[in-house]
């Protein structure tokens, strides 16, 4: 217990500090703006293309692990669609961000800090291909959905061509892929070039969790939804098990793989869940109540996950 203890309140205690600065300093939510430019376009992406770019090309090229990770999480999202959808009534719009509050996690800002503080160097490249492969697919999804609901204005040319900028210039996405050229043609990156990217990368974590924490003081629990009661239970619970069901039932994948990806199945709803609210004007203040409080429920369950990762509950 004590090893998860340690693991954990370096990770939530970032989270805590930040909350706490956004509580009491008062500054307005446009303060937290550079920070979030570093921590989107210079820390993660560095963190993205070290992993990747200092790993065998053989292990990045699991077509079957991201294939299966992908079809467990979109599991979740279409059952919870389709229940929003035939047995609450909702709309089409809010179905949508409904469903990603139970199944995007906060992969990009929690997940690469914990799994690799968890499970090592070992857990680099699944976090990287889940990460920037997740993030791809929710932005092409997002924003087909929102039009297929009317709340996109863009013609059908000009959506696609939107939707393919955003996942081609993504930093995430960008960063991952010159990961993998380097990797491919095995570049030999200069000392200092390598030291820099490090320099960079270690700042990922420790800016993200506090930037998360600020964020979360900024966005007040106002509005309760009813569907917290299924998508809370969903996205911490169900998630993990389908994701640890699906890749334990095809096989053939090293352990700290699996664990990885169950660990960031267990993450809490992404902020990004918020951003897509807020762009299509749908579901805003109930998408900030459910990152709020799938955060703080994931002390928990993100506690229970490593206690059966590292007690052997979980065979792999």
């Amino acid at each position: 217990m004590s090893d998860i203890v340690s693991l954990l309140l370096p990770f939530f205690g970032l989270i805590f500090i930040g909350y706490i600065a956004g509580k009491v300093t008062k500054q307005p939510a446009g303060a937290l703006g550079w920070m979030n430019t570093f921590i989107i376009y210079a820390a993660l992406p560095a963190l993205f293309f070290k992993l990747v770019s200092r790993t065998p090309f053989e292990d990045l090229t699991r077509i079957d692990f991201i294939a299966t990770d992908l079809a467990a999480t979109y599991s979740i999202f279409v059952v919870l669609f389709a229940i929003g959808r035939w047995v609450r009534g909702n709309s089409l719009a809010d179905c949508t961000i409904q469903s990603f509050a139970g199944a995007y996690g906060n992969i990009g800002y929690m997940g690469p800090g914990l799994a690799l503080l968890a499970l090592g160097e070992g857990a680099a490249v699944p976090v990287a291909l889940i990460v920037c492969l997740e993030n791809a697919l929710h932005f092409i999804v997002a924003p087909a959905l929102m039009a297929v609901a009317g709340d996109d204005r863009r013609s059908v040319g000009r959506l696609a061509i939107d939707i393919a900028r955003k996942v081609a210039f993504h930093p995430f996405i960008l960063s991952t892929a010159l990961g993998f050229v380097a990797a491919g043609l095995h570049v030999d990156q200069p000392l200092a070039f390598q030291r820099f990217v490090d320099y960079l990368a270690q700042a990922a974590a420790p800016c993200a969790l506090f930037a998360m924490g600020v964020t979360l003081a900024l966005r007040p629990l106002k509005r309760v939804p009813v569907e917290i009661g299924y998508i809370v239970p969903a996205k911490l619970i169900v998630h993990p098990i389908v994701v640890y069901l699906a890749l334990t039932t095809v096989g053939g994948f090293d352990p700290i793989w699996i664990y990885a990806a169950v660990l960031l199945a267990a993450l809490p709803t992404a902020t990004n869940v918020f951003v897509i609210g807020q762009q299509y004007g749908v579901w805003q203040e109930r998408a900030s109540a459910t990152i709020l409080i799938t955060t703080a429920l994931s002390v928990v369950t993100v506690s229970a996950v490593l206690i059966a990762i590292k007690s052997g509950f979980l065979p792999a």
